[in-house]
């Protein structure tokens, strides 16, 4: 039986959904359906288990179907299903606000809701030129982003970002400029950060030389670039950045939509790399996948800033938002998933489950010869793939589609595999998801 039949689509209900970031032809010939999720596994519409090695999409920390979470949804739902964004509040809010700033660093204390990543990088974007206005610095509009970057789906969020195959379709976006990544040779298989690539952070000199700081918004960059292929930053690099924006007035913002909230063994990935922005963009683990939300994190003086130069006490200091900006559902789900990761100590088992995480992943170096690369920090994992001549994407769909038929979940993106397991992973289940992925490596070798 076809796996159109066993789904009891119709081939024009599957035609009906555009999927995202999803080759659409090839998926409906084929349909990958997932019926359920619980623990750190899926079932497909076959009955099958499927481990998750992404933690649904660097969002599920927790694993699925978190008791506590469901309970605090459905307790929402029939409460307060939706309240206004604007001019009204509710009471979920401002504790979800308030236990969000306790994962921030201290500075980072107002909290702004979206409702996902791309809207989060919008809105931290928007209110950077606009703190500029507002500080008479009205000519800062630029922004420097990195390659290899992602910064969500968005017009603002592709113009910063740093993917060629999610900007080039597209046209002209926001005027913004690239540093370079911070992948050199040398690095090959380093083992958390690596010791070379800090002097790629000079580049930012070059930029500024060329196009001056005070045309210059702000810098933002992912303390460790999930999507790119899980790029951890070098030792100093991240430094060195926040050193040249203090020296040169320009705002330094992480995107942190997958570090934050535990993944890199720390609150904050500007936690576990020692440097503090002037913003951070949140979302995923925020909710552990259950609703969707997002959030900004700002110094108080942005806020502040804005709040000194309102005008009268009912005028609107900020013309932003979003419908569903801190919506109820999202508000419950939230409290009650970082309510999880702090009760189980979880940020700390993932400090001290890395090493055991790291070991397994580096022994696919000796796998097969097609493993060019591996990289890793807390639990996320990223390895590049050799390529097929001019396909460099089409070897890792096929070992994600071998992983798939063998009961694991894995992402595949550009030439790399990314692996991001639930928090709660335990040896045993890393063992399997490394073992089958070594078997799938020499299989295609």
């Amino acid at each position: 039986m076809s796996q159109i039949a066993k789904t009891k689509l119709t081939q024009t209900q599957l035609d009906a959904h555009w999927m995202a970031y999803t080759g659409n032809r090839q998926f409906k010939q084929d349909p990958r359906l997932i019926a359920s999720a619980e623990g750190h596994y899926y079932t497909d519409i076959d009955g099958r288990r499927i481990f998750d090695g992404l933690s649904g999409l660097w969002t599920c920390g927790l694993g699925h179907s978190v008791p506590s979470i469901n309970e605090a949804v459905a307790k929402q739902i029939k409460t307060l299903d939706y309240s206004p964004a604007f001019q009204f509040g509710h009471e979920k809010s401002f504790l979800l606000a308030e236990k969000i700033t306790e994962f921030m660093p201290a500075p980072l204390n107002r909290i702004f809701f979206t409702g996902s990543g791309s809207e989060s990088v919008d809105t931290a974007l928007k209110i950077a030129r606009a703190y500029w206005r507002k500080k008479g610095k009205g000519t800062k509009t630029k922004f420097i982003g990195r390659a290899k970057g992602y910064h969500g789906a968005g017009v603002s969020g592709f113009s910063v970002g740093g993917i060629p195959a999610n900007r080039t379709l597209y046209g002209q976006g926001l005027e913004s400029y690239h540093l370079p990544h911070t992948q050199v040779p040398g690095t090959e298989f380093s083992k958390g950060m690596p010791e070379k690539g800090k002097e790629r952070a000079e580049e930012l000199l070059n930029l500024i030389n060329m196009h001056d700081a005070s045309n210059i918004a702000a810098v933002i960059v992912e303390p460790m670039s999930g999507s790119g292929g899980v790029i951890v930053p070098p030792v100093g690099y991240l430094q060195r950045l926040r050193q040249i924006c203090d020296e040169h007035d320009i705002l330094l913002i992480f995107d942190e939509v997958i570090t934050g909230f535990g993944r890199m063994g720390a609150k904050t990935g500007a936690e576990a790399f020692g440097v503090t922005p002037d913003i951070i963009t949140l979302a995923k683990q925020v909710t552990n996948g259950a609703i969707p939300m997002g959030a900004v994190a700002f110094k108080q003086e942005i806020y502040d800033t804005f709040m000194e130069t309102g005008g009268a006490d009912y005028m609107l200091e900020v013309p932003h938002g979003y419908t569903y900006s801190a919506h109820p559902i999202a508000c419950a789900a939230g409290l009650a998933s970082l309510e999880a990761i702090t009760q189980q100590n979880l940020i700390d088992r993932v400090k001290e489950m890395s090493p055991i995480w790291e070991a397994c992943v580096h022994q696919l170096k000796a796998a097969s010869p097609l493993v060019t690369d591996i990289r890793n920090y807390g639990f996320a994992s990223g390895m590049s793939i050799a390529h097929i001549d001019g396909e460099p994407a089409k070897r890792p769909f096929q070992i994600a589609m071998r992983m798939w038929e063998k009961g694991y979940y894995v992402r595949y993106g550009a030439d790399t595999i990314q692996l991001a397991p639930p928090f709660t992973t335990e040896k045993s289940e890393m063992d399997s998801l490394i073992n089958a992925l070594g078997d799938t490596l020499k299989e295609q070798h």
